[in-house]
């Protein structure tokens, strides 16, 4: 049988994975004139500043090139795969007990110089705990991120893109999931030039369930792009994803692709995707692409959407009707089409910050 076109190679070879062209598939959408320095093959003049906040439970380990080889998820593309070949400093939070409060993790640029980026994140098994990494600064950074996650446990991860302005930022975020496991992730991506995230789940046992959850708003001149790849490879498993996005402004592109694949061995899956994005303004643009595919007719649910429109005209009238300005209706109806995404981030103080943001996003929103 022919092997699903959505299936990711996957090697810690860089050799393994030819420079993309930009025809490919996985790299149609992407700028590669600007993602150039990541994909080539060469060490980095500069690096991330890393702080954090460890509560009980939880420590952040120095691993050398080799082990931290041996422990990762096995990359999905070649950025990925650079990182692990060029970090400096691989680390990794192991995470032994339920942590009381979140941990906390922020990688920050300090410049405009090349930086490759490995860090891995484990969690025991029946462990629950929350964990928030934030990148910000100015950087080109090349990243592999993973998430191992043991049987019983249950993770929340919230991976947040603050940076500033001028960065290009590139590389996997890599799931693995034991027995019964549980992972909900939450990519906010507010800030960057170009940023592409590539997600993968994989399962290790049955009974495990993920949910990938996702917000981005791109602004003139941002190039946003989002990829999933979940490969549903173990029986009575299940997950959900659900990203949604604006874009304003000339030349905001906002690229998301949701790839979900149930083999034949997967019976009783349960899974869902969808995308929605707003376009705020004429000259901006979002491309949505999902994608299923079924190897088995045992499933226990399959599906996925996708919608990219304006503003809803009827809400605009309705808010309008009732004496509120049209600036301040559009601005309530962009909050209320994120609300309940935010509103879903096990941190209340993220909760608050991205409120915030969003409000700072919606004050430049001018028809």
């Amino acid at each position: 049988m022919t092997e699903s076109h959505a299936v990711h190679h996957r090697s810690l070879d860089v050799d393994d994975f030819a420079m993309p062209q930009g025809r490919e598939e996985a790299w149609r959408f992407s700028p590669l004139n600007a993602l150039k320095p990541l994909l080539e093959d060469a060490p980095a003049a500069g690096r991330l500043h890393t702080e954090s906040v460890l509560p009980d439970g939880a420590a952040l380990h120095s691993l050398d090139a080799a082990t931290a080889r041996a422990r990762a998820v096995v990359p999905a593309d070649r950025i990925a795969a650079l990182a692990v070949a060029h970090a400096e400093q691989p680390a990794l939070l192991s995470i032994s007990s339920s942590p009381a409060e979140p941990v906390f993790l922020t990688l920050t640029g300090s410049g405009p110089d090349l930086a490759w980026s490995h860090l891995g994140i484990e969690v025991a098994q029946g462990v629950e705990a929350t964990v928030v990494v934030e990148h910000n600064g100015s950087a080109q950074v090349g990243e592999h991120l993973w998430l191992d996650v043991a049987d019983g446990a249950h993770i929340n991860l919230v991976l947040l893109q603050s940076w500033a302005a001028d960065t290009v930022h590139a590389g996997q975020l890599g799931v693995r999931l034991g027995r019964d496991a549980t992972a909900r992730t939450y990519t906010v991506t507010l800030g960057g030039r170009v940023v592409r995230l590539l997600h993968t789940v994989d399962y290790a046992a049955p009974g495990s369930d993920v949910e990938l959850l996702g917000l981005y708003f791109a602004d003139a001149g941002q190039h946003l792009e989002h990829r999933l790849f979940v490969d549903h490879s173990q029986p009575h498993c299940r997950s959900k994803v659900e990203f949604k996005g604006a874009v304003r402004g000339a030349e905001a592109h906002a690229v998301w692709v949701g790839d979900v694949l149930i083999r034949a061995g997967a019976i009783g899956t349960d899974t869902y995707e969808i995308n929605r994005n707003l376009v705020l303004s004429d000259g901006a643009r979002a491309d949505s692409v999902p994608n299923l595919e079924i190897e088995t007719g045992e499933v226990a649910g399959a599906g996925h959407a996708s919608t990219t429109g304006r503003f809803d005209d009827e809400q605009l009238f309705y808010l309008q009707s009732r004496g509120i300005p049209a600036d301040e209706a559009r601005r309530m109806v962009v909050r209320g089409f994120f609300a309940d995404l935010i509103a879903r981030i096990p941190v209340p103080e993220l909760r608050e910050r991205l409120n915030s943001a969003i409000d700072a996003e919606l004050n430049e929103v001018a028809e």
